[in-house]
């Protein structure tokens, strides 16, 4: 049994049964990453000794008869969400040494469903990029290409997840930070609705846009995840309090009678070829089994990603001036006075892209800006959500590209703007809090991974994950794994 390319799903099948221990799952992760680790660089911290006496106390609950559904699962969790007596770093040397004193309601729940929390895997700094370069730790690689990026800002999580050296990971997505590393490393990436999963713990960037996420070898897992991780958190304000169903019964159901929605705009963005073919290939297998195609319209998307960078800035220059080397964070023990020491703690310790955004996002606050700018982003934003509205009464689950190109070669886009504009795809989900999902559809002819991303109405995670899983078993890629 090769433990390492074990879905949840069959390990947990394998656990229970006794064919295999935790503690022998973990010590195989353990051993993949030791052998595999350099390569694709994608853990900041690893935890060896607490996976493995985790790993312990889950075959001590599995051989009582009373294990909770994940035990004994070997997970990663990315490096922004904090995990009580294991560094945090949220990827920043401004919080290089934090050690939290609590976890994060997600890690909380994982370690109550029995999941072995293995490391941290590494991010772009604050969760702010879109290639997961922008990180003072580790660049990961692209484990299909060790040449090329594995997308972000959760890329060390699709990175460890596509490398199988661990079953499954936690990452977030602000602007498309699951779905886009999840396309270009060949795994399933959901961002569910916001406020289905509560951000109590999470480093925050941009707090209106953030949410925490499920990133898996297949459909089933990620709907297994998502039953561990839902749910209302009173920590949390923006924790909403509708029912949690059982994500796996969408599974089975069919494309019977599903109205999928074909946005043009989203096809008229200068598409790669190779992401056009593979998803045009994957929408005629959905037209195949029965479901209806529409072609439906989100006018405002060419809108998105202005609005985005000014609203997702404008929340990180709040969120993080807490980090002043008074309460939080690095301190610069030669500063002498108040004023140096904030300036020279935080010049320090913030790299060149989290330093942009937040003085793009406090000039954009600043008295006699904040109309001009922050208010019609908002007003903008208003305007993309009444488009979702509108389309959703013609059909049930929207289905487009993840991003416009395949991953491309580390170190390719130098230029800010350029990297902005790979969002185009993924923020608008972002800016009207819906649920969306990468999933992996086909792969470029230079052999790269190419996702198809799905979205639904408020709280229809199901609809989603309905279509994801009927055409996953048309596609068959997950078996498909990078060799290295």
């Amino acid at each position: 049994m090769d433990v390492n390319c074990l879905t949840i799903a069959r390990l947990a099948e394998a656990l229970a049964a006794g064919k295999i221990s935790s503690r022998e799952a973990t010590g195989a992760v353990l051993d993949r990453i030791a052998a595999t680790g350099e390569q694709v660089n994608a853990y900041i911290t690893l935890d060896r000794e607490g996976a493995l006496a985790a790993a312990a106390e889950a075959d001590r609950r599995l051989a009582a008869g009373a294990a909770p559904p994940l035990c004994g699962v070997p997970i990663a969790v990315k490096d922004v969400l904090c995990t009580k007596g294991l560094r945090t770093t949220g990827g920043s040397k401004i919080l290089a040494d934090f050690i939290p004193p609590y976890d994060a309601t997600v890690v909380a729940k994982l370690r109550q469903a029995g999941a072995v929390i293995i490391g941290k895997t590494t991010m772009d700094e604050f969760a702010m990029g879109s290639a997961n370069e922008n990180s003072p730790f580790a660049v990961p690689r692209n484990p299909w290409n060790l040449d090329y990026i594995c997308g972000g800002s959760s890329g060390g999580s699709a990175a460890v997840v596509a490398a199988d050296q661990c079953v499954a990971a936690l990452g977030t997505d602000t602007g498309g930070s699951i779905r886009q590393p999840a396309s270009n490393c060949g795994v399933v990436g959901f961002k569910p609705t916001y406020g289905r999963v509560s951000r109590y713990g999470l480093l925050a960037f941009a707090s209106s846009l953030d949410q925490v996420g499920p990133i898996t070898k297949d459909v089933r897992d990620a709907a297994l995840l998502l039953n561990a991780i839902c749910g209302h958190d009173p920590r949390d304000s923006t924790s909403v309090r509708e029912p949690v169903p059982d994500f796996t019964a969408a599974l089975d159901q069919g494309l019977a009678g599903l109205r999928l929605g074909l946005p043009r705009e989203y096809f008229e963005v200068g598409l790669d070829p190779d992401v056009q073919r593979t998803v045009e290939a994957a929408i005629r297998q959905l037209e195949g089994a029965g479901a209806e195609l529409r072609e439906i319209s989100l006018p405002r998307t060419e809108y998105g990603v202005a609005a985005y960078y000014v609203i997702a800035p404008a929340e990180a220059s709040s969120n993080l001036a807490r980090y002043d080397g008074v309460r939080f964070g690095h301190r610069d023990p030669a500063a002498d006075e108040l004023a140096a020491m904030y300036r020279r703690s935080r010049s320090q310790g913030f790299g060149p892209e989290v330093k942009r955004r937040i003085i793009i996002g406090t000039y954009a606050l600043s008295s006699g800006y904040y109309d001009a700018y922050y208010r019609k982003a908002s007003q903008v934003r208003s305007l993309i959500i009444e488009d979702y509205r509108r389309a959703f009464k013609e059909c049930d689950v929207i289905v487009s590209p993840v991003t416009p190109t395949p991953a491309w070669r580390l170190g390719a886009k130098s230029d800010p703007l350029s990297m902005y504009l790979t969002d185009i795809l993924t923020i608008p989900t972002n800016l009207a809090g819906l649920p969306g999902m990468s999933l992996p559809c086909g792969f470029s002819d230079a052999g790269l991974p190419i996702g198809l991303q799905l979205q639904a109405a408020h709280y229809r995670e199901d609809q989603i994950l309905r279509v994801a899983a009927d055409l996953e078993k048309r596609l068959g890629l997950t078996e498909r794994r990078p060799v290295l």
